[in-house]
Formats: structure tokens, sequence, C-alpha cells
């Protein structure tokens, strides 16, 4: 009972949110059974860490087709009518008579003087279509940022490893917990019946002289305090069971069953196998350190990359044409003319094309500061290999003394047990024929509760702590689970 409530607190499950359940019981629902593995996969495929990690790998996806976007045709259109009601003057030096304007008849005009106009080539009213388009021939940060969003879109998959490492985690603890309570809640019954049956056998000595009252007594309030027991743990099982759908992202109001027993368990296995071709890429967050580590050495190489000089080509193609007034923009006869015939309200068409050539001369040294800014970065990553692997090192070493330390607790549990199951086998049969007294098998009876207690406590550890050594070098990831993940483009 208090090592589940434990659990619970260590995997910052709140108590009471968990314990609101049954609004429905007067409407019975079937329940789902699961086995581990499927557990696992409806965990993989429903808790919502999961479903985030995989919306983070369809936008990495979506931001290579960005970039690569970027590098393709840019066309666009616009379209643009204006009225001006008034012109703008046209405005030039008079260079005296047989100029552009003859102002002979002006009085008081001089040779030399500013003179303001209407201006002769622009109708008051126009309108202009126009098609562009714009291509990228050269840009060397263009190039490295292709790079850049593909090692995004692996950090992305390394991260969903990642997420799914701790995901298979979690619902294991809360699997074998529920696997547990249910052996548990099978020794119950199996005490409560024994215990029953020596209170019958108790009874039946006392009324025929050979037990006194107090025996049946004593036996009665060891009942009494074993079927208590029980129903507390019952509640607490249930709890578990909310607790691993919450794991799951299971619906908290339908009922789940959980299939298999403690016996499928592999808890002891060879820690030397585990080194057998050890490295540190078998762990995701080291995946995911060094894809970090290959993402700024990009963001380094693109900050070079902006001094080189940027090429793009350009077009342009159109139509306008011009109006004394804005209605006549939409009463022309829309035929199209070439550039050299002359025409009454028609559309006359215009093209540009040619190449851009970028070229940065000098930005004030910000550059240099930027690659030193991103070079200490570099540095700071570089570090974190450092401190991630000392970290790996602690948690293996951790792990394996935990998990070593539980294998022992375990094998001297399990001899507890049975000792304590002969003793009172022992007892029970000598107060039955009279040589032993009913104390003997009350103390008996306790001793081996406490001792299944112990016994399943150890259980319970072992396969914990056989799930962190299985984190710890980086093996709770099934190549069953790993479909997923291994091929991300295919989700």
């Amino acid at each position: 009972m208090k090592r589940l409530h434990i659990l619970l607190m260590a995997l910052g499950i709140p108590f009471l949110s968990l314990g609101q359940q049954g609004t429905n019981a007067a409407q019975p629902q079937t329940a789902q059974t699961f086995t581990l593995d499927q557990a696992i996969q409806y965990a993989l495929e429903n808790s919502i860490r999961a479903k985030n990690a995989i919306l983070d790998q369809d936008l990495s996806r979506a931001k290579v087709k960005e970039t690569i976007g970027i590098g393709l045709p840019q066309i666009s259109g616009s379209a643009s009518i204006v009225d001006n009601p008034t012109l703008p003057r046209f405005f030039t030096v008079y260079s005296g008579p047989g100029g552009f304007f003859d102002l002979s008849g002006v009085p008081g005009i001089q040779v030399g003087d500013v003179v303001a106009a209407k201006n002769p080539f622009q109708l008051p009213s126009s309108g202009t279509g126009q098609l562009s388009v714009n291509q990228l021939i050269f840009n060397g940060s263009y190039l490295v940022g292709l790079k850049a969003s593909n090692t995004y879109k692996e950090l992305a998959t390394r991260t969903r490893e990642q997420t799914e490492q701790d995901i298979i985690q979690l619902v294991k603890k809360a699997h074998y917990s529920v696997l547990i309570n249910k052996e548990r809640t099978l020794l119950f019954d199996a005490n409560i019946n024994r215990v029953d049956s020596l209170l019958k056998n108790t009874r039946a000595l006392n009324e025929n002289g050979f037990a006194e009252s107090i025996d049946v007594d004593r036996v009665k309030v060891s009942l009494n305090n074993l079927t208590s027991e029980r129903d507390k743990f019952l509640n607490l099982n249930e709890l578990g069971l909310q607790l691993l759908k919450f794991q799951m992202n299971y619906p908290q109001d339908q009922p789940i069953e959980v299939a298999g027993n403690i016996q499928d368990v592999e808890v002891n296995t060879n820690i030397d196998s585990y080194k057998d071709n050890w490295n540190y890429q078998n762990r995701p967050d080291f995946k995911v350190l060094q894809v970090n580590q290959r993402l700024q050495e990009l963001s380094i190489k693109n900050q070079y990359a902006n001094a080189v000089p940027v090429i793009s080509a350009f077009a342009n193609l159109g139509y306008s044409t011009q109006s004394p007034n804005i209605g006549g923009i939409f009463t022309t006869s829309g035929t199209v003319k070439d550039s050299g015939t002359i025409g009454p309200d028609s559309w006359y068409g215009f093209s540009q094309i040619g190449l851009n050539l970028s070229v940065p001369l000098f930005t004030g040294l910000s550059r240099s500061a930027r690659i030193q800014q991103e070079k200490i970065k570099l540095n700071q990553i570089e570090n974190s290999f450092v401190v991630l692997k000392n970290s790996i090192d602690l948690e293996i070493t951790q792990s394996s003394i935990q998990f070593n330390n539980s294998l022992k607790t375990l094998t001297a549990q399990k001899e507890n047990q049975d000792l304590a199951g002969n003793v009172a086998r022992v007892t029970k049969i000598k107060y039955q024929q009279g040589v032993g007294s009913s104390l003997e098998v009350t103390d008996a009876e306790n001793a081996l509760r406490q001792a299944q207690t112990n016994y399943y406590t150890a259980l319970f550890d072992a396969m914990l702590a056989k799930v962190d050594l299985d984190k710890a070098y980086g093996k709770l990831l099934p190549t069953t689970y790993k479909n997923t993940i291994t091929n991300p483009d295919k989700n």
C-alpha cells in the first residue's frame, strides 16, 4: 500500500486527481485488456507527448519544403488603376523660341526662366497589369539552409525517439505496479481463506473444550485486520489502474484490465551482456545532442556564406494603358497593340529581364562578431557532451548497483517467504495436534504476511531497477517500437 503511494509521488501524479472515479457505476462497460506490449503501443499512439512529437516531425518536414521553395521561381502578379485629378506639372528651363516649349507670346518670359507646364506625355488616368518572376541562381546561405533543414528534420526524429523512450519507461513501471497488485490481491484472498479456516477450526476446538475463547478472539482479530488491509489494498490497486490509464492517455472513465502475471516478467539478467557493443549513441539524448552540434556547425557555415555574392534573375511582363478619365480605362477596346503601333483605347505591352548581383562589401564587423558568437555556442555544446557522458556513466553505475542490490534483496526475501511459510505450516499442525498455542499460530501468520509483503516489495523494486537499467543502457526501444521513428517520412 505504502509502496504504491510512493510510486505515485515519484512519478509526479497528483494523488487526489486520480481518485475521482465511479460516476458511471450504474452503467457497466466492457473492460479492454492490455498486455504490456499492447499498453506500450497504445501509449505511443495516443499519448499527448507522443502526438506532439509526431507533430514536431510533421513541422520539420514542412520546414524543409519551405526552405526548398525559396530556391524555386517566385512568381507574383499585380494590377493597378490610377486616376490623377490634377497631374503634376512638368518643369523645364525656357530655351527660347523654337525650343520644346514655344512661349514667345507670353509676356515677361525670358530665356533661362524656369517654367511649369502640364505634362504632355501623361493622361490623367492609367491602368497597369504586370507579372513578375524572380529566380534565385546562387546563394551560399540558401545552400547551407537546405542542409540545416534536413538536419532539423533529423532533430525532430531523435527528439521523438527520446520522448517514446520516456513513455515506455513510465508505462512499464505503471504496468508492473498493476501486475504486482494483482498478485498481492490473490495472496490476500489465499491468506484470508487460510485464516478463516483456522478460525473455524479454533471455534470447533473451543466448543469441544480444547481451546480457550481468547484463542478464538485472537484469530478473529487477525482475520478482521487482514480483511481490512485487503479492502484498503483494493482501493490502491484501483488507483494503480488509474495511473496506468494516465500514462497511456486511456480514458479515465472507461474500465481497463491488465493481462499477464509477474512470472512472465524477466527480472534476472546478466549486466555484463549490457556492456557488449555499448556506445553512447545508444542513448536517444546523446543523439539529440549530436544533431544539435551539427546544426550549430551549419549555423557557423551560414554566417560565412552570408559574405558570398548572391545572384538572381528577374523578368517583368505586363500591359498598360492611359485615358483622359477613369471611365476610359474600363471602356477601352482591350486590343493589344505592338509597341510600335499607334491605336486609340488600347493596351500596350512591356517587358524587362535581367540579373541581380549583390556583393556584401563591409558590414561594420558585425558578421565577424556573429561568427564569434556562433563558435562560442558550439564550444558550449561540446562542453555539454562532457557533462552528458559523465551523467550517463553515473546513471549506468547507479542503476547497475541498484539492480544488483535489488536482486540480492529479492533472493533473500524469497528465502524468507519460503521459511515463514514453512514455519506457519508447522505451527498450525502443532496447534491442531494440541502441542502449540494459538499465539504461536497468530505470530507465525503475521510473520508470513510480512515476509510475503517484503518479497513482493523486493520483486517490484527489482522490476523497476530492471527498467532503469534498460534506460541507462539505451535498451528501452525494442525494434518493434522503432518502426515508426526509423522511417519518419512514411508517417
